[in-house]
């Protein structure tokens, strides 16, 4: 699994949340943003206002799968987890790398961009496990971006698993710890 933090955290923070879910099978990589941030600006910003912290991150992501396919494990069996700017991050790297992951789980994120485009994604997702949750009122993360990443995902065929919680705050909550369990389960 490949976690990654959101703005401000770090590594070491993401990785504690293995504590909820952890099987003891399970091989962690965390990265750790430069000075705790993937990105200058919000997600919704351009993504070359944004640049060259997304692309910089995106490569983060590539390297580490690149060295868990080089050490033997292939796409199938990576999932990929972040939390906010990381969950973001996250779909990003996936729906721009289409193929069959283990699972993408995106805890309080979306697509990055001012807007979302369906076409500008291609590629065949070949059923991944998509699971994203997030408040219907969080400060950071707006529905409809939710909503948008959604329809791209399912566009390049994910399994999708998309809960809107009411009155959360920008947190990870047990319902989320489950469906993450119910991933890893398939893996």
């Amino acid at each position: 699994m490949i976690m990654i933090h959101g703005r401000g955290a770090s590594a070491e923070s993401i990785i504690t949340l293995s504590n909820e879910f952890d099987t003891g099978s399970i091989h962690y990589r965390a990265p750790q943003a430069n000075q705790f941030t993937w990105y200058p600006y919000s997600f919704l910003q351009p993504t070359e206002r944004n640049e060259p912290g997304l692309s910089s991150g995106l490569q983060v992501i590539f390297d580490i799968i690149s060295d868990l396919e080089n050490e033997g494990i292939p796409k199938e069996k990576i999932v990929l987890l972040g939390f906010s700017q990381g969950a973001c991050l996250a779909t990003e790297y996936v729906a721009r790398h289409p193929e069959r992951f283990a699972g993408l789980i995106a805890l309080s994120g979306g697509l990055i961009g001012k807007s979302v485009q369906i076409d500008q994604y291609e590629g065949d997702l070949d059923g991944t496990p998509y699971f994203v949750g997030c408040s219907d009122v969080d400060p950071h993360i707006p529905v409809e971006r939710v909503n948008k990443s959604t329809e791209v995902m399912k566009k390049l065929g994910a399994n999708i698993t998309k809960k809107i919680y009411p009155g959360m705050g920008h947190t990870v909550n047990q319902d989320e710890i489950d469906h993450i369990k119910k991933i890893l389960e398939l893996t």
